[in-house]
């Protein structure tokens, strides 16, 4: 399967190691987390507190596992990407819902949940 960055996910992978030309500015980055979030805690949208416990989550599920420590669990966010697009690629018997496959979420959607649940 090829790996194919987004514009929003490339933007954001340059801001987080450093991107020279065209690189992201921190503005841009904490608004793309802002709105992550808004899709993470969206019953109608990512609805991930139905399943994971995240920090101001209130009701969160036990299912998944919570949502902390992210960066330390998914250095590489193109790993946590293709979690979260899709879980059945990597554990066949995953609960999670395949957010892209199905899609649930847009690319761009699923690129700004990224860029939150790795702020965890």
């Amino acid at each position: 399967m090829a790996r194919v960055a987004t514009p929003v996910l490339a933007a954001a992978l340059a801001a987080t190691f450093g991107g020279g030309p065209g690189a992201v500015p921190d503005a841009t980055a904490a608004s793309m987390i802002e709105e992550g979030r808004k899709i993470a805690f969206d019953r109608r949208k990512g609805n991930c507190i139905a399943c994971h416990i995240m920090a101001g989550a209130t009701l969160a599920g036990t299912v998944g596992p919570p949502l902390v420590g992210m960066k330390a669990r998914f250095p590489d966010k193109i790993e946590l990407r293709l979690q979260i697009r899709d879980a059945t690629k990597i554990n066949p018997q995953s609960l999670m819902p395949p957010f892209g496959r199905h899609e649930i979420l847009t690319e761009d959607e699923i690129d700004k949940v990224v860029e939150y649940v790795h702020s965890l």
